[in-house]
């Protein structure tokens, strides 16, 4: 809200529209305001959530038992965006979204580095994938930890979770339409990875479809995820931040519907109330003026060489300074 000159309830107002999916021409004929305007508010909000996502959800107190993660493919103005998205299926919650031009190694690595900074030190866990052949090694690559083997002087080892299980399920489509799905274990123990799914409720199978399900509903309230739409994403940072704001409205101030139902809590719950991140329910108002702690200062390093403390010796003359004088 700093150095806004319009009131605080307008624009609280015009980002629950925002994080609704409201068209922003729609909001720039109903309140007068100028259209880069809402698209400067959407973006400072958009910033601000990611700084509360990062001080909240990614701090390691995460205790879960399933992640899926799967990919959202956009189009953009003369470019292809790919955007990945991981929730944990126990409480709903949106644990991370990456924003890329290529589906490559790095987008998968860097999204599940993010999952990794969410979730508790070593646990049994059952992360379920799409078919693309990525995920496998980034995930055994980013759930690691350092392992001293042999006492004394030497190099600790890397070593893979002991009860980390992964599950790929691969859909084979004709004509736009689902014909067979294959499910397999590519890590980890079966005996495990159905223990695990078992704690998961509504979960009978290994499967995708409450990531899928979210991504439908971060499609639904960006405009530029639409399919066949006028509002083609131009630049990444636009969709980095909207991408931000429509994940932390729905972890924070949106109830559950699934959640909310008897089988599960029986009144308003949030996916961060049922991952034991929030007693309440958040108002848009205060996301907006949730106040993140500042990282703490770290004196840079000096570059070069470090300087020699040695002190002159007497008895070598010093060297006068300057040029010397021409004697005529």
């Amino acid at each position: 809200m700093e150095g806004l000159r319009t009131p605080t309830e307008l624009v609280v107002i015009v980002v629950i529209l925002l994080a609704y999916g409201c068209p922003v021409q729609a909001i720039v004929h109903a309140y007068g305001l100028d259209e880069r305007t809402v698209a400067d508010w959407q973006k400072r909000a958009g910033k601000h959530c990611q700084q509360v996502h990062q001080a909240i959800v990614e701090q390691g107190n995460l205790v879960t038992t399933q992640v899926q993660a799967d990919e959202i493919r956009a189009k953009g103005r003369k470019l292809v965006i790919w955007m990945g998205m991981a929730i944990d299926a126990t409480s709903r919650l949106w644990l991370a979204g990456v924003v890329s031009v290529s589906r490559d190694r790095q987008l998968a690595d860097r999204l599940l580095q993010q999952v990794r900074r969410c979730c508790q030190c070593v646990q049994g866990l059952l992360i379920c994938t799409d078919g693309w052949n990525a995920y496998p090694k980034s995930i055994v690559r980013d759930f690691r930890e350092k392992v001293k083997r042999t006492a004394g002087r030497g190099r600790c080892c890397l070593e893979v979770w002991p009860e980390l299980c992964i599950a790929t399920i691969i859909k084979q489509t004709k004509n736009k339409r689902v014909v067979e799905v294959t499910r397999k274990l590519t890590w980890g123990a079966l005996e495990k990875a159905q223990q695990l799914l078992s704690m998961t409720p509504g979960c009978q199978e290994f499967n995708t479809s409450l990531i899928e399900r979210f991504n439908a509903t971060m499609r639904e309230r960006l405009a530029s995820l639409t399919r066949k739409c006028r509002h083609a994403a131009q630049r990444l940072e636009t969709l980095e931040t909207g991408m931000y704001l429509v994940g932390s409205t729905y972890n924070f101030c949106w109830p559950h519907q699934e959640l909310s139902n008897r089988k599960h809590f029986g009144y308003g719950c949030t996916p961060a109330m049922a991952a034991g991140l929030t007693d309440h329910i958040w108002s848009v108002s205060e996301l907006l003026r949730f106040k993140v702690t500042p990282a703490p200062w770290v004196e840079p390093k000096r570059r070069g060489r470090p300087r020699k403390a040695t002190e002159p010796d007497p008895t070598v003359p010093k060297r006068p300074r300057g040029r010397p004088r021409k004697i005529a």
